[in-house]
């Protein structure tokens, strides 16, 4: 089954390398390993592509890899999702589900986080679930795919 299956890309960007160090009050104790594994259990036979960057060049190529090769896009874009037109410009071209994922509920925060470049492109946004709701962005992702929603 998992042949025929294009992979599910969960793409993280800067800092989220520091999950279970980097102020646990907002973003838990959870680390971006155990995030990982939250990930496969989850996609279950789905094969997963699972990365982090803390550059926005790799970021780039990442998509434009899963444009070329991947099912869905879950992207945690970190500072990118307020300041980044290229990685907007770059999920633009990419035609499956993006879901745009934020560990916090950024709309609690600091005006700051208020304003998001990737929810412009984005099928559906994720806020405030903690790390855990990385399972549920993959459940979600996965039905959006089976659905052929963008």
């Amino acid at each position: 089954m998992t042949a025929d299956l294009k992979p599910l890309y969960v793409l993280n960007g800067p800092n989220l390398n520091r999950l279970g160090k980097r102020e646990p009050e907002i973003y838990g104790k959870t680390t971006l390993a155990e995030v990982e594994a939250f990930c496969r259990e989850a996609a279950g036979d789905w094969p997963v592509e699972f990365r982090q960057t803390n550059s926005e060049e790799r970021m780039i190529e990442w998509i434009h890899e899963a444009i070329d090769e991947g099912a869905a896009i879950i992207i945690n874009p970190a500072g990118w999702t307020f300041t980044s037109i290229a990685i907007l410009d770059a999920l633009k071209m990419f035609g499956g589900p993006i879901i745009e994922f934020h560990i916090s509920n950024v709309h609690r925060r600091e005006a700051i986080y208020h304003k998001s470049l990737v929810s412009m492109t984005a099928t559906a946004v994720m806020a405030g679930l903690g790390a855990e709701g990385y399972r549920i962005a993959v459940a979600a992702i996965r039905d959006l795919v089976r659905r052929g929603q963008r």
